[in-house]
């Protein structure tokens, strides 16, 4: 499209009214008719615009490589994570499975300890904070 501003009767300026870019006018039909002829000028060279979108094409492909490359190594990556995720979950299901039948196999006696070392630490500040006071 042509980059004029509306100016006056034609949003095109001098151009005929429906002339887009070089190369490209309108011809008046033969019969009075809505139909409109447009004509292509041979004389435009299109080498440069299609060398043009070559290029961007292999920008394009190039861009889509590296988002390929980076998409694996991603995916690369992901994989090891689940690996080592899994191989951890393992351990600690193998840890807890252990320390379970060591509580078994101990009964509960741990309880009693924590228990007693609870009242002995409360009997140490209760005597503490007393012999303070004095």
């Amino acid at each position: 499209m042509s980059s004029n501003s509306f100016r006056g009767g034609s949003f095109y300026g001098d151009a005929d009214p429906y002339r887009s870019r070089e190369g490209l006018t309108t011809r008046t039909a033969a019969a009075p008719s809505d139909e409109i002829q447009l004509r292509i000028d041979p004389v435009m060279e299109f080498d440069d615009e299609i060398s043009g979108l070559r290029g961007q094409v292999r920008k394009l492909r190039n861009v889509a490589e590296e988002i390929g490359t980076e998409v694996k190594t991603h995916k690369d990556f992901l994989e090891q994570m689940q690996m080592t995720m899994a191989k951890a979950q393992a351990g600690v299901k193998n840890n807890l499975r252990r320390l379970n039948k060591s509580i078994v196999r101990n009964g509960a006696n741990h309880i009693v300890h924590v228990i007693a070392f609870a009242l002995i630490c409360f009997l140490i500040v209760y005597l503490w904070s007393k012999m303070s006071r004095k």
